[in-house]
């Protein structure tokens, strides 16, 4: 008899602004084998991208209409993605949302992307707002991929995820340790855009700039490097403590794109040197200028993942913390957050059309 299947859709806004990721997933019945069946990136519009990146700055009653407006949006976008590829079994939704504010610190955490609106939209069952639960019993909120390392891709010591912000999750004594390492994307493309490009194709921009060895000395010694896990990083913290650093020291933009490259080398190349081997996904797995200096940095060649799961591990995982929430099974590691307990998060709606 054939295992029963489960399918979920996992969809996944970065904080790097690319677009909207979304997989189609089969997990077998166990949970930990499973195939990414189809996935797409919707790209954002330029009003779209500006919306998102200025929601930081909104009122509580703007941010509320952003919130709807956004579900429907990712609504839109799953149903024209079900459309696309045929699709007729689903099981659920997971949205991960994106992500407005992040600071547990204070107790805040807010990704937008109204769960009704998703469900009304797309007539499904959907699951969202995974960190909420988390920051509320003192975790970070953040990271909440290792759940889905552990479990999916037990066969690495460490799996890295370039994105918006370098983040690694690790076993160490029967313990899944997890922290966001330092910004990447985030960083990279604010600066290209100023010269009218989305991205620094395969780092060629930063390949051809010099390095400013007093702006990367600042770099690595912001304070948030020296402090334990857990720990996670937020835009509010890459527009207080990083902006202004590089802004202060330097104005040429392939100097500032080659020197935040090699930042993040050295930040990445420190902490994985000895976690191989070691899974890396995600779209800075595109930089080759980036990828070349993190392995000078390790001395030995990465493990870097081929096709759909380069780009689509983080929709990948969303699917699968939204499969283990709606069997009310733990896809928050206290270990990882900091939080009081272990915990199965996330909102569930149903269509209320």
């Amino acid at each position: 008899m054939q295992n029963k299947k489960t399918h979920v859709i996992g969809v996944m806004s970065g904080t790097s602004l690319d677009g909207l990721d979304i997989a189609y997933v089969a997990f077998e019945e166990d949970y930990k084998k499973f195939e990414i069946l189809k996935a797409e990136t919707f790209s954002y519009t330029a009003q779209w991208k500006k919306l998102l990146k200025e929601a930081i700055l909104q009122s509580k009653e703007k941010l509320k209409e952003l919130d709807l407006e956004y579900g429907c949006y990712i609504g839109e976008k799953v149903k024209e993605f079900i459309t696309n590829n045929k699709i007729e079994e689903i099981d659920l939704i997971a949205s991960h949302g994106h992500t407005v504010f992040h600071q547990p610190e204070k107790g805040i955490t807010l990704q937008i992307g109204d769960g009704q609106s998703i469900a009304n939209v797309t007539n499904h069952k959907v699951i969202c707002d995974f960190r909420t639960q988390d920051v509320e019993l003192g975790g970070q909120g953040a990271p909440l991929v290792p759940i889905g390392d552990q479990l999916l891709f037990e066969e690495y010591n460490s799996c890295v995820n370039l994105g918006g912000f370098a983040n690694i999750s690790y076993q160490e004594k029967n313990k899944r340790i997890a922290f966001d390492i330092c910004p990447v994307n985030i960083v990279l493309n604010n600066y290209t855009r100023k010269i009218g490009y989305d991205f620094d194709k395969n780092g060629e921009i930063a390949r051809g700039g010099t390095l400013n060895a007093e702006l990367l000395k600042a770099l690595n010694s912001l304070s948030y490097y020296n402090s334990k896990p857990p720990k996670s990083l937020g835009l509010e913290w890459v527009t207080a403590e990083v902006f202004p650093l590089i802004n202060d020291l330097e104005t040429e933009i392939p100097t500032i794109l080659r020197t935040f490259v090699k930042h993040s080398a050295f930040q990445i190349g420190r902490i994985i040197r000895e976690k191989g081997p070691v899974l890396v996904t995600g779209g800075g797995v595109y930089n080759t200028f980036l990828m070349e200096e993190i392995e000078k940095e390790v001395g030995f060649n990465i493990v870097k993942e081929s096709g759909e799961l380069i780009e689509f591990k983080e929709a990948l995982i969303f699917a699968f913390l939204g499969l283990l929430r709606d069997k009310d099974k733990i896809n928050c590691l206290q270990s990882v957050t900091g939080a009081i307990k272990d915990h199965s998060s996330g909102k569930i709606y149903t269509s209320k059309k």
